[in-house]
This record gives C-alpha cells, structure tokens and sequence, in this order.
C-alpha cells in the first residue's frame, strides 16, 4: 500500500495502525474481539451493551418502518427528533436551543466529531488539544484535518490534568478543545474547574470547544455538567451526544451536536457530504427514548453504577489496582500489582488465559506517551450482570 497516495495514510499513522512497511493494522478492539471468540473469553474490551435497550423504543422503530419511515429524512434530522433533543437539553440542564437552527442529527457521535474537526481546522498550523489517553477516533480525525494533535496526559488513579499543564499546551495555535467528559477510557468525570479552565482558555486563545457527552446520562455519585452551561461556554462550544449508549442502540448510530447558529451551521456544511442523512426509521424511536420519564434515566444510572462496582470488586479480589469510575461504560485497573510489565501482553496473556478480554490502555495514547500507561487495562462494565459475575469468578485465578 505504500504506493496509493492520500489521507488514509495520515488517518492510520494518527490511529497507530499504520505498520513500517505501509500495511494498515488490525485496530485493538478487532484483535481483541477475535480474541475472545477465538479462545471462549468474556469480552470485556469493546463498549458495546449486550442487552437491547427498552421495549418503548424498540417498538417505535418497528412502527416507523411499518408505516414507512423509510426514505431520507430531513438533513438536518426529523423535526420530531430535533424537537426532543432540544427539550433534553431544556429539562436536564436548562439550555434553551432553536430546533430550527441549533440542532443537526448525525450518524453518531462519531460522524459529529469528523464533521466538527473537518468544519473548523483550517491547515496543518492549527492544533487540536485533547486529554490523554482519548477514544482512539480523536487522533484519526485529527490526522485526517491535516490539523496536528496535542495532548494532556490523564494520570492514573483520578485522572484529572494537571490546569497548568492545560494552560502550557493551549496556544494561539489552537482551533480546537476537544473534551470527551464522562471520559472514555478512563471513567473519569471533569472536574468543574477543568471546565471552567477550558472555557477561559478558548477564549483567551480564540479557540472552539467540541465536547463529546455520548455518556451524559451514566455518572456515579456525581452531577453531569455541560461545558455549555458555564458561563462563556455557550457561545464557543460545539456539544456532541448520542443515543446509543443511554438506550443501549449502539448499532442503530443516531447522534447530534447542538450549539449556537453560527458552529452548527459550520458543522451541517461538511456534515451534509459525508452521510448526508441516516437512520429514518430509528429518527422518531429515539425521540421517544429522549421523553422516557426521569425514572428510565435514573434506572440507566443505577444499573451501571451496580455493574461497575460489580467488576470493580472482582478486579481488586483478582489483585488489581482499580481507579474508581465516576462515570461511562469503563473502569481502569492497573497490572502492574500482579507483576506485569506491559499491559499488551498482559491481555493477550495471563488476562486472556483466565478467560477475560480487556484493552490495554496504550491503545489509546500517542507513542510518546506509551511508557506512563504501560501496565493499565481499560475493562467495560456494561455486560449482563451474569457475564460480569463469570468474569468476576474467572478473575479470581490471576492470583
């Protein structure tokens, strides 16, 4: 492949899958996967829910493809759906949105994120800030703008970055703070001065802030706060969520970014020529999901946050170091209290021996940065409560 030109090569070098002889590797949630398949493993490495998410929203999908919700739907989503995301929005954290000129479905979150970092880099000077370790699309996405990725380093066991750090990295070169809070690997939740610093630099540094809250709704023992409901957040931030990890549909890839007219406008000009639109029939189910009664949202929260203290218990019966969760689907442990060296070899090795899949932590951070993670292994949570008791039971016999 070393003779096909483009930005595929950028896209896999900034994802770490770009080998020296120009192939293109696997990405750690496939060989993990394969994996677990391979030898009978639990698959506690990839995020996704293995239990379908309530019947009220299931049923209003097969009631849109019934009665013919079939066909493209609006670009910038059905009126319906935008309706409901804005009223979220209202009734959880008190924003005021324009679903006429606020709001814009996506194919996910993800689809919102490339949209976003194509939409405002504008050439290899800008800079992306980001908090490492991040979700690994961050660093592809950044590569394909052309834009270049800079980071501050998360630190086991709270992982919250040091605010004078932060402030060192954010510079005038800096178009973007992308900020992931509930935070994906490490189950962090931001602290509000985090945010707050955020906001000040962005406007000290004319930067725009693209926030990703696609687990919004899963924290534990502590309030989710958007970065647009601090003051000055509003006017330069971009908020992305999504509807796959609050209603367990992670295959259906329904997301939205709201903020002021002028970012979302920027944003819908590239996102209509990338998918254009998606997902008709599942548009007016997750709009139902977003008007489920405080109750649902509550449930959601209770059984992650027993789901997570589930594995937390068996992790640390198994010998590990645990940082606790504060939020999302993740809760990191660290090897290196059973003796491991490289978290890589661990999960390939003794981890997947004893029949349990997790990702190293090294699959989500910058080469440069790969010795200060070594020995951490990302586990998820959001599994049926019977498979995480099995792997509680298989963890046992790291000891």
């Amino acid at each position: 492949m070393q003779n096909i030109p483009g930005g595929w090569r950028r896209t896999a070098a900034g994802a770490g899958l770009l080998r020296a002889d120009g192939s293109v590797a696997s990405t750690i949630f496939a060989e993990m996967s394969a994996l677990a398949m391979r030898t009978g493993a639990l698959n506690l490495g990839q995020g996704f829910p293995d239990e379908d998410g309530p019947a009220e929203v299931l049923e209003a999908a097969r009631e849109a493809i019934a009665t013919g919700a079939n066909q493209y739907p609006p670009g910038l989503g059905i009126l319906d759906l935008r309706e409901a995301i804005c009223e979220h929005q209202h009734r959880f954290y008190g924003l005021d949105i324009d679903p006429a000129t606020q709001v814009v479905v996506t194919a996910g979150a993800t689809e919102a994120l490339a949209a976003a970092l194509l939409a405002f880099v504008e050439g290899a000077d800008d800079e992306v800030v980001v908090f490492e370790p991040y979700y690994d699309s961050y660093a592809a996405c950044v590569a394909l703008s052309g834009a270049t990725l800079r980071t501050v380093p998360l630190r086991f066991p709270d992982f919250q970055p040091d605010l004078d750090e932060l402030a060192s990295v954010v510079n005038e070169r800096t178009r973007i703070i992308l900020v992931n809070n509930p935070h994906n690997p490490t189950g962090a939740v931001l602290e509000r001065a985090v945010l707050e610093e955020v906001i000040r630099l962005a406007h000290m540094h004319n930067a725009i802030i693209v926030t990703d809250e696609v687990y919004e709704h899963l924290t534990f023992g502590v309030a989710h706060t958007p970065v647009a409901t601090l003051p000055g957040g509003w006017e330069r931030t971009l908020t992305i969520s999504s509807a796959g990890k609050t209603f367990r549909t992670t295959g259906w890839k329904i997301g939205w970014f709201t903020g002021p007219a002028e970012l979302v406008t920027a944003a819908l000009t590239v996102k209509q020529y990338l998918t254009y639109v998606n997902g008709s029939p599942f548009q007016p189910a997750i709009a139902v999901g977003l008007r489920l009664p405080d109750t649902f949202f509550a449930g959601v929260r209770a059984d992650m946050a027993h789901k997570k203290d589930l594995l937390g218990t068996g992790l640390r019966a198994a010998g590990l170091a645990v940082s606790e969760p504060r939020g999302s689907y993740f809760t990191v442990a660290d090897a290196a209290s059973l003796g491991a060296t490289d978290a890589d070899e661990f999960c390939r090795g003794p981890l997947a021996e004893a029949g349990v899949v997790g990702i190293p932590i090294t699959a989500f951070v910058s080469p440069a940065r790969r010795a200060e993670y070594a020995t951490l292994v990302r586990f998820a949570a959001c599994k049926r409560v019977e498979v995480l008791d099995e792997a509680v039971k298989r963890l046992r016999t790291l000891r």
